[in-house]
């Protein structure tokens, strides 16, 4: 009896621990993650929904688009 009950309360203790990737809502077709400041290692978008950053990694910002020069 006392192993179901430690069993069960260990299911109800699990059961209130939040998944790890739920701390940053995700942004850029799930590549980013929308936070209040980026890190040292990841670049700014845009906007999120929420009016925080977009965050991505340096190796997936899109490139820079070619300005022609004005003659």
């Amino acid at each position: 009896m006392a192993t179901l009950l430690l069993l069960i309360l260990a299911l109800l203790v699990l059961g209130h621990v939040p998944p790890g990737r739920s701390e940053f809502k995700r942004c850029w077709k799930g590549q980013g993650a929308c936070r209040t400041y980026c890190s040292k290692m990841e670049t700014y978008m845009h906007l999120c929904p929420d009016s925080s950053l977009c965050c991505l990694p340096y190796a997936l910002k899109s490139p820079m688009p070619f300005k022609a020069e004005k003659k």
